[in-house]
């Protein structure tokens, strides 16, 4: 299979192309899921003029296979006025021999992850602000969508006039699971058979939560030198 993508940065040159009718956007944001997704969002939000933050979000993955995912959680720091962590699960793994005290174990240690980062992305600037906002949410590729749905569910609390997700390649089952949820999905890509969303791009090296700090502290100089 020849790769479609460079790298996440020219996938999310491609995908501004496409949404160039919120260039210069008054109410428009972007937003990327940790960590992946942030380089195709800084591409985003760098050629259309736009605010750039971070959608806290994780997936949980398989006890045996933690690639693989079996859910997703948005942290409490993405939505200051709810109760509990919003956890999207795939229903089909009930029966599959995962116990749920499994599936609790490793979404505590998820959560733990989550606040660190919240720790580390947010300590030198609050959150953008969502409530009423044109929310473009962006990720490197969607497989199975549990973690695009989670960060979904955490935004619409928020009340945003309009969300839509941004990437480069996704599934027939993410498009499924989530077109009902959003206003529109902006994407390059959907394959019969996606395999791994990593075997699309020549470069998928995992990215560092530096990088991601290192993206976010960028684009906010280029905002404040504009």
């Amino acid at each position: 299979m020849n790769a479609v993508f460079s790298n996440r940065r020219e996938a999310g040159r491609r995908l501004a192309e496409k949404l160039t009718s919120y260039l210069n956007h008054p109410q428009a944001i972007v937003l990327g899921l940790p960590r992946g997704g942030v380089p195709v969002a800084y591409e985003i939000a760098k050629r259309l003029h736009l605010p750039l933050d971070v959608c806290l979000v994780k997936k949980i993955g398989l006890p045996d296979y933690p690639e693989i995912a079996m859910g997703a959680i948005a942290e409490d720091a993405l939505v200051h006025d709810y109760s509990g962590n919003i956890t999207i699960i795939d229903t089909t793994n009930k029966n599959s021999g995962i116990e749920p005290a499994q599936i609790q174990a490793i979404a505590a240690q998820v959560k733990a992850e989550l606040r660190w980062r919240e720790r580390c992305y947010r300590h030198y600037r609050p959150m953008l602000e969502i409530g009423k906002s044109i929310v473009i949410v962006a990720d490197d590729g969607i497989a199975t969508g549990f973690t695009m749905h989670a960060a979904v569910t955490a935004l619409q609390k928020h009340q945003p006039q309009k969300i839509i997700i941004a990437t480069p390649i996704v599934s027939c089952e993410g498009i499924k699971q989530l077109e009902t949820l959003v206003d529109h999905i902006s994407y390059l890509v959907k394959p019969k058979s996606l395999n791994a969303v990593g075997f699309w791009y020549e470069d998928f090296s995992q990215v560092s939560d530096r990088e991601v700090c290192d993206l976010l502290s960028n684009e906010t100089r280029i905002l404040v030198s504009s």
